[in-house]
């Protein structure tokens, strides 16, 4: 395993009513290619925060965030958004009106990674590998179960060829045989597909399950 993301110092904060609220401070932590690491810690604590720079949807005040040694800002965020990383939400954020194959190719249309020529074979075989099979797949999303969209949804996050998969409470809106699947389903993203999965959760059933649990509290990060 080697590093594949890297946090230097990253400190973060907000005003809030007329105060400086600090939620990050000198926070440092890496990374290893092919984990499942789970992100853990009281509501408040900054885990979306801290997603949404990984992620490069946000900046932080200070400090980097390295991916395979380069800053990401040097990459150009919008580049490492839509060439390095891919993120799995808990509300699926499908496109209700395509079909689950459908939303798969919209996602392997908007990268610059090369993908096999044949998209709709590659988005067909990679939702049957998540248990949506070609009757399914050629469903509307919003005529699919949760478990189902969310299915989708990591298809569609595998599909653009990606190193970096971040996910947001994605077991949340699900029940606990369904969570069981979805995260057994990221565990093998992990060791069989080489990909890094960072999840944000409060659920302890899934963290248990995960390769490496990492509390945020007090603006750090520690692995437990």
């Amino acid at each position: 395993m080697s590093e594949i993301l890297r946090l230097e110092n990253i400190n973060y904060s907000y005003i809030d009513g007329g105060y400086e609220r600090k939620i990050l401070k000198d926070l440092s932590y890496s990374f290893e290619s092919g984990q499942f690491y789970t992100i853990l810690g009281p509501s408040g604590s900054g885990k979306t925060t801290l997603l949404s720079l990984i992620a490069g949807l946000d900046t932080a005040k200070s400090g980097h965030i390295y991916y395979n040694g380069e800053d990401i800002n040097k990459i150009g965020l919008g580049k490492y958004r839509r060439n390095k990383i891919a993120i799995v939400f808990q509300q699926y954020n499908l496109i209700s009106y395509l079909t689950a194959a459908e939303n798969v190719l919209v996602a392997m249309s908007e990268t610059d990674n090369e993908l096999p020529k044949d998209h709709k074979n590659v988005a067909y075989a990679l939702l049957e590998k998540f248990g949506i099979v070609r009757t399914k797949a050629d469903r509307l999303v919003s005529q699919l179960s949760g478990g189902e969209q969310q299915r989708v949804a990591i298809a569609r996050a595998l599909a653009s060829n990606v190193d970096l998969i971040f996910a947001d409470e994605p077991t949340g809106n699900l029940d606990t045989a369904t969570e069981k699947e979805i995260i057994a389903v990221f565990k093998e993203l992990a060791h069989d597909f080489g990909k890094t999965v960072i999840v944000v959760t409060h659920s302890d059933a899934v963290s248990q399950m995960s390769d490496q649990r990492v509390l945020l509290s007090e603006g750090v990060l520690q692995t437990l």
